[in-house]
């Protein structure tokens, strides 16, 4: 989901809710403590060299159960960062403290909208360059019986 679209949805809410990848929606008091610009400069495994750049949202759960973000106050927040910061229409890219096993993290998510709540989506790495470290290309999956709607040996072709 892009800057833009978020900007527009938040113009239609009334209040903000954000759902994690399993089902559990982001306690109501949660306090959006970053908007901004993240931008990663690398060389993939194939040795090319890549810009990537995202807009950041960090999601974080305080002791303050009487805090509310309103659709409003998000919405001056994202375009103060959007004036001071120059970011542009990016993707977004959402951090919010997750638990894995016993331990907490950061985990990175997307963003997405499914008409009520704003969905915190997985993300999956991936090697950009598998042609260059010799990762196998997944086989094509293909029925027999859809190669070859004719009979292979026509009974005068002489090929038996």
């Amino acid at each position: 989901m892009k800057l833009s679209e978020v900007k527009l949805v938040l113009k239609k809410l009334d209040m903000i809710g954000f759902q994690l990848p399993n089902g559990e929606l982001v306690p109501k008091h949660f306090h959006v403590t970053e908007v901004g610009k993240i931008t990663k400069r690398f060389i993939d495994c194939g040795g090319v060299v890549r810009n990537e750049e995202v807009a950041n949202f960090q999601l974080w759960n305080a002791d303050d159960y009487n805090h509310r973000l309103h659709p409003e106050k998000l919405l001056n927040i994202i375009e103060l960062s959007e004036n001071v910061l120059k970011i542009e229409d990016l993707e977004i890219e959402v951090e919010y403290q997750t638990q894995i096993n016993d331990s907490e993290t950061i985990g990175k998510f997307g963003l997405d909208f499914d008409g009520l709540n704003f969905l915190l989506t997985t993300k999956q790495t991936n090697c950009l360059a598998q042609d260059q470290c010799g990762i196998p290309e997944g086989k094509q999956k293909v029925k027999l019986s859809d190669l070859n709607k004719e009979p292979c040996c026509a009974p005068d072709s002489n090929c038996c």
